[in-house]
């Protein structure tokens, strides 16, 4: 069975950019990416499949383009 992340930034001070992330369209989890590290961490503790796989896509983006993207999808 196939999965559809989707991620939009919300905010990026400078220690951390945060990014709002669900499944399609639902915006209900909050992924937390350091910048110097590229450690990510998502705010109800439960890093599991789906925040794995969208914060690979963000950290490739990154390494690609230098910046955070403002939105993200992984499709599977």
């Amino acid at each position: 069975m196939g999965m559809m992340v989707v991620a939009r930034r919300v905010d990026a001070p400078a220690h951390e950019v945060r990014y709002e992330f669900g499944f399609e369209d639902r915006f209900d989890r909050v992924l937390v990416i350091d910048p110097q590290t590229l450690a990510a961490s998502v705010e109800d503790g439960d890093f599991n499949d789906a925040a794995s796989a969208i914060t690979a896509k963000i950290v490739s983006s990154w390494r690609k383009a230098g910046d955070f993207p403002q939105r993200m999808l992984y499709a599977s």
